[in-house]
């Protein structure tokens, strides 16, 4: 199979995960992780006092969500890469063992 239809392939995959969640429940609330356990702790022990505060607040909820999207790329990005050299570094090994068999 090709490249590109492998490609194709996997973003329509993506899609369909992203969009029938929404279709299927359209008025659920798809909050974080983070929601979730502040909620479980206040309920363990309502007068838990945090550590620290965080240090800088976004000023919206999309921010938050930006940030943090932004975040997940970066390390995508980051894993990707060294995949990607691990890879070429595998390829570059096993051809230049081919070339010296041949000698």
């Amino acid at each position: 199979m090709k490249l590109w239809k492998k490609n194709l392939i996997l973003i329509l995959a993506v899609v369909i995960i992203t969009v029938i969640p929404l279709l299927v429940l359209p008025n659920a609330e798809f909050g974080g992780a983070d929601g979730e356990a502040e909620a479980a702790i206040t309920e363990i022990d309502p007068d838990y006092k945090p550590w620290f505060e965080t240090l800088l607040e976004p000023a919206s909820g999309e921010i938050e969500s930006l940030l943090f999207a932004l975040q997940a790329a970066i390390g995508a990005g980051v894993v990707g890469f060294v995949l990607g050299r691990i890879t070429a570094k595998s390829k570059d090994k096993k051809t230049a063992e081919g070339h010296h068999e041949s000698d």
